[in-house]
């Protein structure tokens, strides 16, 4: 039998949570650079900027090794981020597609470019992620305000310095390719988003039901 939210149903502007985590529930993000680069890509993914070249850093035994390639593959016009958070093992973003194929061919690129990096990297083969990433549908707007609260709940308290969307909610900083905006318009201010992260109870979880990372 398939695995929870490996069979997904693809819909024009629909809103869907995305995650997957490693094979083995094994290290996706061992130190700052990692973080770094999987978060380039969703810049180079996402961005309105089509010309933005597709730079990979690569580490290995204390060398760099540098590449430019042609301009990236871009999804600004069928991807639209609106949270996410990245964990030691896993990482979640909160995606709403234009198209109906959108969210096919950018998670296919994300996850075989982020593999070939970290392969590249950590001098290793095979498989990084644990099977294809998981997709499900959000039916309704409590549904994404919730999701959004429990994608940014995800690194607090015991790991708040994860790499996430959340200072973008606060108002502490502006991401170009993040479009925080929609989910804060259900709210009077960043301020009554705070209020509602640190408000979280178990009913959340009744809300979220299949949505969530098993």
């Amino acid at each position: 039998m398939p695995g929870k939210n490996i069979i997904k149903i693809y819909t024009e502007n629909g809103y869907y949570h995305l995650y997957n985590r490693g094979v083995n529930k094994r290290t996706l993000f061992k130190d700052q650079q990692d973080y770094g680069v999987f978060l380039g890509y969703l810049k180079q993914y996402l961005s309105p900027d089509e010309k933005i070249p597709c730079f990979r850093n690569i580490t290995v035994r204390n060398k760099v090794f540098k590449t430019l390639t042609a301009p990236c593959k871009n999804y600004y016009q069928e991807i639209e981020l609106l949270a996410y958070c990245l964990m030691l093992n896993h990482f979640h973003l909160l995606v709403k597609q234009t198209s109906a194929r959108g969210i096919e061919f950018f998670m296919k690129s994300l996850g075989t470019r982020y593999t070939m990096y970290f392969n590249k990297r950590y001098e290793r083969t095979g498989p990084l992620f644990q099977s294809r990433y998981k997709a499900v549908l959000v039916d309704n707007e409590n549904q994404l305000t919730h999701l959004s609260r429990y994608i940014h709940l995800n690194p607090l308290p015991k790991r708040p310095n994860q790499p996430s969307s959340y200072p973008d909610y606060l108002g502490l900083k502006q991401t170009p390719w993040l479009q925080s905006q929609e989910i804060l318009g259900y709210f009077k201010n960043h301020l009554a988003y705070q209020n509602f992260i640190e408000e979280y109870d178990e009913s959340s979880k009744t809300i979220l039901e299949d949505l969530i990372l098993e």
